[in-house]
């Protein structure tokens, strides 16, 4: 199983991007998706997730500025990124809690990361 990022780059602030990640390989069903960020010097913390069912959940730093989504057919977690600013500077990687077969274990995948840089 792979996850794969992308979408990251640099954006000044009040900027855009949207950020994708697409689950590979023998899954049998993904059940949470969600992003996380870590920035030099800081632990990993949650920005957003959702459900299988489409449920949401956001840090208080990003809600409203930021929207989660999914396609359960593609495998794949977006996270669309408005109004951003230079706190949000941060490698951001995706997670997958899943499983291989039917009744199997539940797995929690993570992406490579990809970098995303709010700067002037």
């Amino acid at each position: 199983v792979q996850l794969v990022e992308s979408g990251g780059g640099l954006v000044q602030p009040g900027g855009s991007l949207r950020l994708s990640c697409a689950a590979s390989g023998s899954i049998f069903k993904i059940y949470a998706m969600g992003w996380y960020r870590q920035a030099p010097g800081m632990q990993r913390e949650l920005v957003a997730a959702i459900t299988s069912g489409g449920s949401t959940s956001y840090a208080d730093s990003v809600k409203v500025r930021f929207t989660v989504s999914r396609d359960n057919a593609k495998n794949t977690v977006y996270l669309q990124m408005n109004s951003l600013k230079p706190e949000d500077t941060a490698v951001y990687y995706c997670n997958a809690d899943l499983s291989l077969v039917a009744g199997g274990l539940r797995y929690l995948f993570w992406g490579q990361g990809t970098q995303v840089t709010v700067s002037s």
